[in-house]
């Protein structure tokens, strides 16, 4: 079992990160956070199977998210910026010039979920090791680190009108909030004769909400679909045991730890794709079956029409 990873879906937090300035936006920036100290998290690639040690490393002010390959020769860094993102289907892939990672969206989602702004990702493959398919294994490990607080603001970006993308099928909105803080909102619609369903989920984001609420939602897809990549020859090692697959009746070989995991995890998605703003969000997001590239055309939108607040 990959460090980190709670077979319940449960976290305790830490109280480095429980602090009413650390879960609370306030009218004024807050300070910028990063690792106490490093930790590791291992597993295997989702999409090539290979076996993957990441590891957190604390990072100094401004510094954002980076990836950093240690498999590959310099230059082999490549930080976690909108504009970097290439479109590949059901996962979130970064590249820059000749370096590349791949399935980035939960560790994205542990860190900006938690509020680490400074971090370096040490990883030894270009995939992510997908563990239990949530955020939760990634959590557990940085709370177990601990957080540490910078003297540098954190800048974020505000909602000062409705933005909106997509089309009547899927679509993300971006408008004001009547709190100072990022609320989230995710409306699910897999149509009938199926377990999913429709499902819709709402909440404020802090670092125990995330933790508590969102971290432990795995991934999902149907048992066509999963046999289909099967017979791509790829996720060749995944098997109901470690995602959700869902057949007529509900998951195979597998317990919900939600009875609406399904929403909760594209949530936890939508946490990860808006980490590449690089800014903490103030405001609320609603998103209708968006899905990784809508989810970055958000990003990219929000920082064109959204009042960038770092004074």
């Amino acid at each position: 079992m990959p460090r980190g990873q709670n077979p319940r879906g449960t976290c305790r937090m830490s109280s480095a990160v429980l602090t009413s300035e650390a879960t609370h936006l306030s009218p004024r920036l807050r300070r910028q956070n990063t690792l106490a100290r490093p930790c590791e998290v291992l597993g295997f690639g989702y999409w090539t199977g290979k076996d993957v040690k990441l590891e957190f490393h604390p990072a100094e002010e401004n510094t954002g998210v980076v990836f950093v390959r240690t498999d590959i020769a310099a230059p082999n860094r490549i930080a976690a910026k909108v504009h970097h993102r290439v479109e590949v289907p059901r996962r979130t892939v970064l590249i820059d010039g000749n370096v590349r990672v791949e399935m980035v969206e939960h560790v994205l989602a542990a860190l900006a979920g938690l509020r680490i702004d400074n971090c370096e990702v040490h990883i030894n493959q270009a995939e992510m090791p997908g563990c239990d398919g949530s955020a939760l294994p990634f959590v557990t490990a940085l709370l177990e680190a601990g957080v540490q607080k910078q003297a540098a603001p954190r800048p974020r970006i505000v909602a000062t009108d409705i933005t909106r993308v997509g089309n009547e099928e899927a679509w993300v909105e971006f408008r004001p909030y009547r709190e100072d803080r990022l609320s989230l909102q995710y409306k699910l619609d897999y149509g009938q004769n199926n377990a999913i369903g429709k499902q819709a989920f709402q909440m404020v984001v802090s670092p125990e909400s995330f933790a508590t609420e969102l971290a432990p939602a795995r991934t999902f897809l149907m048992e066509e679909e999963a046999q289909w990549l099967h017979k791509q020859g790829l996720g060749l090692r995944v098997t109901p045991k470690d995602v959700l697959v869902f057949g007529l009746d509900g998951p195979i070989d597998n317990t919900l730890r939600f009875e609406d995991e399904c929403v909760r995890h594209k949530t936890l998605d939508l946490v990860g794709d808006l980490a590449l703003c690089g800014y903490d969000i103030v405001g609320q997001v609603i998103a209708c079956r968006s899905g990784h590239r809508l989810n970055a055309e958000m990003v990219k939108r929000m920082l064109i029409e959204g009042r960038l607040d770092n004074k």
